[in-house]
């Protein structure tokens, strides 16, 4: 497959590169950068001195969707949407790791992210990429909406008791934690090496924008009209998600019987572990991997199950799933390209 990425020197996007110069089945042919046009590419990234020899070219979709089979556009929200047309979906395949297709009600995209949607219309088409719940639709998609880092380790983590109807909705109350690069690679006193190390703290309180997007495919998997409360929180780290969500239950049901809930769902799929009754998910023990790693714990003194999840952020949240849905799209093993294990330390 012909691969072309817009947005290739950000974070996400060079770690699009790593998992896709190992792909056997893919081909990068177009590293698209708006601050680097016609720089090395490992001049940027010296991990791939002597394995990527490309410059980087600008971001005309027009031209690279001439010859591309899938197109990754790792870019700042608005972008992707202001570069879509139809003339270009129907050249290629498009894998949008921007929130501009995500949220399926433009009114809640535009009032959360503050700007304007410049092309509405392919929002209903864009595919949820989140694999395994929608793979079915992935399949035959030409344009998929690649899920974020926090909604993707919460839903996960949450989902098979949302499904199930064991859980409150409306109790649910999600504490997340982040590594640095969720932040992304663009210049920020916040991110300062002195203003983050020996520091952790709370950001974007009751006011991030990956709320809508959680509560949105909690709705749908509930069947109810969710909304939650959301803090994020950021670490001294480059990478790693954690989430620990919290719930009431509205069912009798046992510890173990929430576990076999959980395997009934996840022991089909290869990138969700689910971890032993009274182990806890660990970020260093999904690092560079597409794993997500769950587990539970039910709180009998008050009745509430504690949910827990880790992943890293820039692989199973962003550019590994991206490198899932395409292996989807074009009929590969979904592993093609991801089924190494994490590293330590």
């Amino acid at each position: 497959m012909k691969v072309g990425i817009i947005g290739s020197t950000g974070y996400a996007g060079a770690e699009l590169v790593r998992l896709l110069v190992n792909h056997p089945e893919a081909e990068i042919i177009w590293y698209g950068s708006r601050s680097y046009v016609d720089k090395k590419f490992s001049g940027i990234f010296g991990n791939m001195f002597q394995i990527v020899e490309d410059v980087c070219k600008g971001e005309n979709i027009s031209e690279l969707a001439k010859s591309a089979d899938v197109i990754f556009t790792a870019t700042p929200q608005g972008l992707c949407a202001s570069l879509v047309c139809d003339e270009i979906l129907k050249e290629t395949k498009i894998i949008d790791l921007s929130a501009d297709f995500r949220i399926k009600d433009v009114n809640v995209y535009e009032k959360w992210y503050q700007i304007t949607h410049p092309t509405p219309q392919f929002i209903p088409e864009a595919v949820y990429g989140l694999c395994e719940i929608n793979r079915d639709s992935i399949r035959d998609a030409r344009l998929i909406a690649n899920p974020g880092c926090y909604p993707t380790c919460s839903f996960l983590s949450i989902y098979p008791l949302a499904k199930e109807g064991i859980i409150d909705m409306s109790s649910i109350i999600i504490d997340a934690k982040s590594g640095t690069s969720g932040a992304g690679r663009g210049a920020n006193t916040a991110n300062l090496y002195c203003e983050v190390n020996e520091n952790i703290k709370a950001y974007k309180v009751a006011s991030h924008r990956h709320t809508p997007e959680i509560e949105e495919q909690l709705s749908y998997a509930s069947g109810e009209n969710v909304v939650i409360n959301f803090t994020p929180h950021l670490v001294p780290m480059n990478r790693g998600i954690l989430v620990t969500a919290y719930a009431s239950l509205k069912k009798d049901v046992s510890e173990e019987e929430m576990y076999d809930i959980y395997h009934s769902y996840y022991d089909s799929e290869y990138f969700v572990r689910v971890l032993e009754r009274g182990v806890c998910p660990e970020t260093r023990w999904v690092e560079g991997s597409n794993y997500v790693d769950v587990g539970i714990k039910k709180d009998e003194r008050t009745n509430r199950v504690i949910i827990m999840g880790a992943m890293d952020n820039l692989v199973k949240g962003a550019a590994g799933q991206a490198v899932q849905n395409m292996n989807i799209m074009f009929g590969l093993n979904e592993t093609c390209g991801l089924d190494y294990a994490p590293f330590f330390p």
